[in-house]
C-alpha cells in the first residue's frame, strides 16, 4: 500500500470510515446492550486492492475489544473476515458463532 489511510470512528454517523480524496469505505455498526452489531461494510471501486477492507475490520475489531463489546457480525464481508482470522472469534457473540462455524 502506497500511502497511509488512517480509519477514523464517526460516532454521529455510527460508523468506522476509512476516505481517499472525496471517495468513503466505511463498516456501519449499532450498539446495543454491550453488543457491537456490524450491518453493512461498503468500499467503493477507489479501494479496490489497497487493504481497505482489513483496515476497517481491524479498526472495529479493535474498537469492540477495547471497549468489552461482543460482536454480531451480520455484514458477510466482517463474518468472512473474522472466520480467516482466529483472534477475533473469541469477540464473536456466543450465539452467533455457531452460524459462523467458529470455536471460541
Amino acid at each position: 500500500m502506497s500511502e497511509t489511510i488512517a480509519v477514523v470512528n464517526n460516532e454521529a454517523a455510527r460508523r468506522f470510515e476509512a476516505w481517499i480524496g472525496d471517495e468513503v469505505a466505511f463498516t456501519e455498526y449499532r450498539l446495543r446492550d454491550g453488543t457491537m452489531i456490524l450491518p453493512h461494510t461498503v468500499a467503493p471501486e477507489a479501494f479496490a486492492g489497497k487493504g481497505v477492507g482489513g483496515l476497517l475490520a481491524k479498526a472495529v475489531l479493535s474498537y469492540a475489544r477495547e471497549q468489552g463489546l461482543e460482536v454480531v457480525p451480520t455484514c458477510s464481508f466482517i463474518a468472512g473476515y473474522i472466520t480467516k482470522h482466529p483472534e477475533w472469534h473469541d469477540l464473536v457473540q456466543a450465539g452467533y458463532r455457531e452460524r459462523l462455524g467458529i470455536e471460541r
